[in-house]
């Protein structure tokens, strides 16, 4: 069973699932869709001061979703898609997993109805 809390010790799902269950988080990755942005860019629209801001991209950058790079006293980071394949991979085997189920839940139903019949 995952351990909870986070950090090191979180499967690399978990971390992505961790990062996108915030919406400041999840309003910096859509910025980050348009295109690379600055710490100060990102934080600008944001009601909170820049150190709490930064824990933030601290998240989404342990997940794998943001990539950053400093040059002098400037950090700029960029969308880092990659992680979400592996949520689009967990979500289709659930949904084939709920689809198998419902069907067999229909023909449950059906052979029931015809029993009745």
């Amino acid at each position: 069973m995952p351990k909870h809390g986070g950090g090191a010790a979180m499967a690399p799902l978990d971390e992505v699932f961790h990062a996108l269950s915030d919406p400041t988080r999840r309003r910096v990755i859509e910025r980050l869709g348009q295109g690379p942005a600055t710490t100060s860019d990102l934080a600008r629209p944001f009601d909170m001061a820049l150190p709490s801001f930064t824990q933030h991209l601290s998240v989404l950058e342990r997940s794998g979703l943001v990539r950053s790079e400093k040059k002098g006293r400037v950090r700029t980071y960029w969308l880092a898609p990659q992680p979400l394949d592996r949520v689009d991979a967990w979500l289709a085997a659930q949904r084939a997993l709920w689809s198998q189920r419902l069907d067999q839940l229909d023909s449950l139903v059906y052979d029931l109805k015809e029993q009745q019949s």
